[in-house]
């Protein structure tokens, strides 16, 4: 048996496609077909069940994966072992993070951690909270930071920091200068949302809720897929929107924009540090997490 092609193999179940597969690894998608297929000869067994939407493992696949899983899991842990012995810290380290994390904050994480560790290069992903979880749990990350905590039990979250939100409203607009509105003046407005998946809105829900109000009881004009063109949007009066401040501290200094309360309404969420419970980490990843431990959630900077 190649193990390679075994890597493959698990590959194309976390993602549940070859196609997905072969863009996670670099590969062509024949290829990664080519790899499974030999696997599927050396055993004499259907591995991949092909007739449905998704690739998802035959009985045999199932038994297989779960030996995988053990053998490279136990790859890993030789690996660790050998470079924690050697004190070898070196290589290319992959994460993601959502919108807001990925933008505004694990940008300068990384800035001390490449100080710290200038031979771990670090390669950043960014999709919303949804995304980011998938990459993680399917191993296409090691480790991602967003913005809602993660119900799923193969992941371990840990808290990262806390984010606060505000109401965002254009320069000119009738309600600057106020400290804060009510929600029945909110629900006047034209407001704009941002995407389904996105942690942002995730927590702006759970926010109102607390209150009983509804993000569905808003004007919602617009759906835009990030921060950046949430902010746009805003700029150019086509509604108001809900943005953590960190990704308007610029024009809120320039008074390009403002920001207000919602009364009764605490508009906070939390960061979390997000890691596969079931995977055991590399060197690398094992470093960057320890930094943040450290640097970060312990000292609160």
């Amino acid at each position: 048996m190649d193990f390679w092609q075994l890597k493959i193999f698990m590959k194309v179940v976390d993602c549940k496609s070859f196609s997905k597969a072969a863009e996670s690894v670099l590969l062509s998608q024949p290829t990664i077909s080519s790899h499974v297929k030999d696997l599927e000869e050396h055993f004499g067994c259907r591995l991949i069940n092909r007739l449905s939407k998704t690739a998802e493992p035959t009985k045999a696949g199932e038994l297989l994966y779960s030996y995988g899983s053990s053998m490279t899991e136990l790859e890993t842990e030789a690996e660790t072992a050998m470079a924690d012995f050697l004190g070898l810290k070196k290589g290319t380290l992959t994460i993601g993070g959502s919108t807001m994390p990925g933008g505004y904050i694990l940008p300068g994480i990384i800035g001390k951690f490449s100080i710290k560790y200038p031979d771990i290069k670090t390669r950043l992903l960014t999709f919303d909270s949804e995304e980011i979880i998938d990459m993680t749990l399917a191993g296409n990350i090691e480790a991602g930071v967003v913005g809602a905590k993660p119900n799923d039990k193969l992941l371990d979250s840990t808290f990262l920091m806390k984010d606060e939100m505000k109401l965002i409203v254009p320069a000119g607009h009738r309600w600057v200068g106020k400290k804060s509105i009510t929600f029945e003046e909110l629900r006047q407005e034209p407001f704009i949302l941002r995407e389904p998946g996105s942690g942002t809105l995730k927590s702006i829900s759970a926010s109102l809720l607390k209150r009983d109000y509804r993000i569905g009881d808003l004007k919602a004009v617009a759906e835009m897929g990030s921060s950046q063109s949430v902010i746009q949007g805003i700029k150019c009066s086509a509604g108001v929107s809900i943005l953590s401040t960190l990704a308007v501290e610029d024009d809120l200094d320039a008074a390009r924009l403002f920001a207000l309360d919602i009364e009764g309404v605490e508009l906070t969420r939390d960061f979390w540090l997000i890691v596969h419970s079931r995977r055991t980490l590399s060197p690398l990843c094992s470093a960057f997490t320890d930094f943040i431990n450290s640097e970060i959630i312990q000292t609160g900077k």
